[in-house]
């Protein structure tokens, strides 16, 4: 039995930005990389570790945790809007495991996924309904925030069941991360308007999906010329953590709190929770080894864009 793993940072501005054309070219020379990797294990199942940015998950009910026995993308920034192809019995059975294992972890029939879970899909698939996919929801914007070692376990759990299905090959995607800090609203500081939208924002116009989508294109241009207010990126941290995951010792990622991770890496790092599930459910299968990785930190993309390719070595 093995497994495979794609981690990579997503970034609706990948379509509405304009870096220098080195940039667009390294980032699309480690997509092509990733899809190469991913079309010679050709994968029969896919499971992926995704947040979401107040577009299926809202602040009337924020789990943790969420496993999908069904899902619709929402089609923000252009990504593709409609079902995945999610195996729903097989998602049942992951579901029961993870449980089974003293991890609680909500589901849903009826997932709402957004670009965070859309786009890898679409990179390195073509489309979100090419292969089956399980998605697993990790919250990475709202407070408060489970531990580390919560959500290391979550991915072991996963990967523990992944490790019996010996009649599939199984690609883990974790999407997210790493450092970057957009303007994506936190309850604590948003006004009733906003307050109102985080508590319950599904199905908004098209207008007011355009609005807030043209804040964040907005903010983007700003931080690129170096005007925006928000925290910059920081590739050493990124670097660290990347080391971190390559090396099969994720223990020290259960040291890291929310809050020194948002003061470190802006907040929206707490995206990387995806990546540790990820690579927690691919040492589940045993050692592995990191068949590429790619960095650059991307003030265009308002964030430390990485991208990782692993297996397991059986």
């Amino acid at each position: 039995m093995s497994l495979a793993l794609v981690t990579m940072s997503h970034s609706p501005l990948l379509e509405y930005a304009d870096p220098p054309a080195e940039v667009t070219d390294a980032v699309q020379g480690a997509f092509d990389v990733a899809r190469a990797f991913v079309d010679e294990y050709d994968p029969t199942l896919v499971v992926s570790f995704a947040p979401d940015h107040y577009n299926g998950f809202f602040h009337d009910l924020m789990p943790p945790f969420c496993i999908g026995y069904g899902a619709v993308g929402v089609g923000d920034y252009g990504t593709a809007e409609g079902p995945l192809n999610v195996p729903g019995e097989r998602a049942e059975e992951l579901a029961r495991w993870v449980t089974g294992c003293d991890i609680d972890v909500a589901v849903s029939r009826r997932m709402e996924v957004d670009h965070g879970a859309v786009q890898p899909l679409e990179i390195l698939f073509g489309g979100i309904d090419a292969v089956p996919t399980v998605p697993v929801f990790v919250n990475g914007v709202a407070e408060p925030f489970v531990r580390m070692s919560r959500v290391r376990r979550l991915g072991e759990a996963i990967g523990g069941f992944l490790t019996t299905l010996e009649d599939e090959r199984v690609l883990v995607i974790g999407s997210g991360g790493l450092s970057h800090d957009p303007p994506v609203p936190q309850w604590a500081t948003a006004d009733d308007t906003v307050r109102a939208m985080l508590l319950n924002g599904r199905h908004p116009t098209a207008a007011a999906r355009e609005a807030r989508q043209q804040r964040v294109i907005d903010t983007a241009k700003a931080f690129a010329a170096g005007t925006a207010t928000i925290r910059d990126l920081n590739p050493e941290w990124d670097r660290a953590l990347m080391a971190t995951l390559a090396s099969g010792d994720l223990s020290p990622i259960d040291a890291m709190t929310p809050g020194q991770m948002a003061k470190d890496a802006g907040h929206s790092s707490h995206e990387v929770r995806t990546w540790v599930a990820a690579f927690a459910a691919l040492g589940a299968a045993g050692p592995y080894t990191v068949a590429h990785s790619f960095y650059r930190p991307i003030r265009e993309y308002i964030a430390g864009f990485g991208v990782m390719a692993a297996r397991t070595a059986s």
